[in-house]
């Protein structure tokens, strides 16, 4: 190889490499670019709020839900989670097991709910 083409080879990888560079700091800082882990992390939160919105809207279309309610408020803050998995408004329609913390985040849930 000519020593004129070995140069251009040889800048040329150069300007590749810090162009990969310079566009995955733009991708990732800018450009909204995620890792797998943290995209799955944003689907996580994602369904349990969408889990815990089914599940205050389970408490508020109980039959007794006045007296639920007034259970609800009664409860100690750390035991309130408790109270939802017994009444079983933290199960998903045709869902064996719930989560503890759709249950928790219902709890949050009720508790702003009730604050109104």
């Amino acid at each position: 190889m000519k020593q004129e083409t070995s140069v251009k080879v040889k800048y040329g990888v150069w300007g590749l490499i810090a162009g990969a560079a310079v566009a995955m700091i733009v991708g990732f800082g800018w450009g909204g670019w995620v890792t797998g882990g943290t995209a799955k992390g944003y689907t996580d939160e994602a369904v349990l709020a969408s889990r815990a919105a089914i599940c205050v809207a389970q408490f508020m279309r109980a039959p007794n839900h006045d007296q639920e309610l007034k259970a609800f408020e009664e409860t100690d803050s750390w035991k309130r989670s408790e109270l939802i998995e017994k009444g079983g408004w933290d199960k998903m329609p045709g869902q064996g097991e719930a989560s503890g913390a759709v249950a928790e985040a219902c709890a949050r849930g009720i508790e702003v709910l009730a604050a109104r």
